[in-house]
This record gives structure tokens, C-alpha cells and sequence, in this order.
């Protein structure tokens, strides 16, 4: 396996990403968008979801392209950044047509993150300005770990954050994951350093450990949020994306073979407290070859990129005043 030149992504050729954050709410939010308007689905396995517009994104809706994704902390309060990214792409002339008027569609989805020790006492709600300037921010490069909407995510028992990771898979196609990783469960092994998405890594990209050698019993793989922070503060939302020309049914299939990378990347998953949400984009840029092997290898490539991604996220967090679980390196070092 090889991944693209910044495992991002941002190497689906056309997507940019922007971060914004409050660190002293302990909060963020990340906006994917595009140089035009894009092909995208969605797929829904937790049990407590919280999203924007995710309906239009069915096949048999008449919308087939949209403008921006927005991922946030923040709960209900959150979904308010995809208010402040629709201010700013209206700005820009984006949107959907309807004769005179032009409407931004941006669908958005958010983490459960008001319990990590931040400053939630706020005045007005911050998420419309973090959306606005998130978008602004967008960008081929960006920050993980500790980062947009991954600032104040946690797991188990680590810190959480915000991961990327891309994938070059049979017949050139391009595959990327973007993911808020906030599970309920655990994405390291018991009480071990090592990922569940170990089997996976390309390279050292979250320290090259190798998979846990031990046994492993019930009880390492039922740990969660319950036992060590707070049973409610869950949930990983991503977006997956891919520069081969899927069409809305084909990415309804790609989003929900990519819920595979969440079960890889953390244990348990899917869950009624966590609430599971995978976008999936196309930019159309690459025909299909081979309609049936190609959307399987990128469906297959999807949840790969998405378990690598949810690990780097815990791997490159960092540490900040208040926290309630330790970060990755913090626990165990480089």
C-alpha cells in the first residue's frame, strides 16, 4: 500500500480542508470543501447522532451536488458552524441555483464534547464564527491531533483529535479519510500503546509498533467511556472521499463500507451512546474502469484510510491544561 503525497485527504486532487478552535472552550470545527460543487452521500450506524441536511444526501433526492461538509464539537450548539460556512460561501457565489437565489448546501455533522473541562459558559454561541473561519482556513494542508473539531475529542482512555490519511489503491484511484475520533470505546488495545488499526499502518505514521502480541479478552475490548470518563461524551464522524465519478447510490455503498474503519479503529463501535456518522465524497475527476471491482477496492480502501486516520488522530494529540485523560505520547512517549 502507498499513500498519497501528504496522506491527507486533501490528495483527492480538488478538496481542501480548514480547522478552526477554542481552546479555552476546548472545542473546534473542520469544513471539507472544493474548487466546484461535489457529488456526496451519508451512512448513519451509531445510536445518537447529531447532523444537518443529511436527507437531501439519499439518491432518489433532487440535489446531486454540494458545496461544503462540516464536521464539529460542540453537540446540538455545534451544528450552528454550518450557519457560518453557509455565510461565507454565499459570500463567494456558491450554491445551489433557484432562479434568482442562491443557496450554499452545506450538511454538517457533530461530537459530543461539553464534558472535557472546557469553558463552556459562553455568551452566544461561538460555532457560526469557528465555522466562518474554518472555511476561510481551508486549505491542501492542515493540522491533526489536537485540531478543528478534534480538540476537545476524547476516547476511553486517551485523548482524542482529529485524523487524515490517504491511500493510492489498484487502477490509480485516489482514496482519503478525514475523522473526528471521539468513540466511546477505546482505540488502542486494553491498556496497551498499540492500535487496533495496527495491521494497517503504511510506514511509521502512528509509531510503527506492530499489532498487540498478547491475548485479548472481553473485557480489554468492551472498555469505554463509561468505565473511565463519561458514558455520554461519544461519537466519530468522517468523511471519506475519492476522486473516482461514483454516483449517489454508489457513494451511499462506499459511506457504509467505510463504517468498517470505525470498527477497526476503535473497540466497541457503533454503539447507542456513540453516534457514527460517515459522509462520503466524490470529486468525479476519474472514470470508473471497472464499475463492480473498482467501487468495492475503494469501499475496501475507504475504511483502511478511515482506521489509520482514527489512529493518527490519538497518536499526534497534545496535551493542554484541564484535560481528563492523558494524551497518547503523554502516557507513553515516542
Amino acid at each position: 500500500m502507498r499513500t498519497g503525497p501528504r496522506n491527507l485527504i486533501t490528495d483527492v486532487e480538488g478538496l481542501l480542508v480548514g480547522n478552526a478552535e477554542d481552546h479555552r472552550i476546548k472545542t473546534g470545527t473542520t469544513v471539507l470543501v472544493a474548487d466546484r460543487p461535489f457529488r456526496a452521500s451519508v451512512d448513519v450506524m451509531g445510536g445518537s447522532p447529531g447532523a444537518r441536511e443529511t436527507e437531501l444526501l439519499a439518491p432518489d433526492k433532487l440535489v446531486e451536488d454540494i458545496d461544503a461538509l462540516v464536521l464539529s464539537g460542540g453537540s446540538a450548539f455545534g451544528l450552528d458552524a454550518a450557519s457560518g460556512v453557509t455565510d461565507g460561501l454565499r459570500k463567494l457565489g456558491r450554491g445551489f441555483r433557484v432562479e434568482k437565489a442562491t443557496v450554499p448546501i452545506v450538511p454538517g455533522a457533530i461530537i459530543f464534547d461539553l464534558l472535557n473541562e472546557g469553558d463552556k459558559d459562553w455568551d452566544e454561541n461561538p460555532y457560526r464564527e469557528l465555522g466562518r473561519q474554518a472555511l476561510a482556513a481551508a486549505g491542501p494542508d492542515f493540522s491533526l491531533g489536537t485540531a478543528g473539531a478534534g480538540v476537545g475529542a476524547l476516547t476511553a482512555n486517551l485523548k482524542g483529535g482529529l485524523g487524515s490519511a490517504s491511500l493510492v489503491i489498484p487502477g490509480g484511484y485516489t482514496v482519503g479519510a478525514l475523522v473526528v475520533a471521539n468513540p466511546t470505546g477505546s482505540v488502542t488495545v486494553g491498556d496497551s500503546r498499540h492500535f487496533w488499526a495496527a495491521p494497517f499502518e503504511i510506514g511509521n505514521e502512528y509509531g510503527g509498533l506492530g499489532p498487540f502480541a498478547g491475548t485479548v479478552d472481553f473485557a480489554q475490548t468492551a472498555r469505554s467511556k463509561r468505565d473511565w470518563v463519561n458514558p455520554i461524551a461519544n461519537t466519530t464522524i468522517a468523511i471519506v472521499a475519492t476522486d473516482a465519478d461514483l454516483s449517489k447510490a454508489q457513494l451511499k455503498r462506499l459511506a457504509v463500507a467505510a463504517q468498517d474503519g470505525i470498527a477497526r479503529g476503535a473497540s466497541p463501535s457503533h454503539t447507542q451512546v456513540d453516534g457514527d456518522l460517515i459522509f462520503s465524497v466524490s470529486t468525479g475527476a476519474r472514470r470508473l474502469e471497472n464499475p463492480i471491482a473498482n467501487v468495492m477496492h475503494i469501499g475496501h480502501g475507504a475504511a483502511v484510510c478511515l482506521a489509520r486516520a482514527m489512529a493518527r488522530a490519538i497518536y499526534l494529540a497534545t496535551p493542554a491544561p484541564g484535560d481528563v485523560v492523558p494524551t497518547w505520547e503523554g502516557k507513553w512517549g515516542r
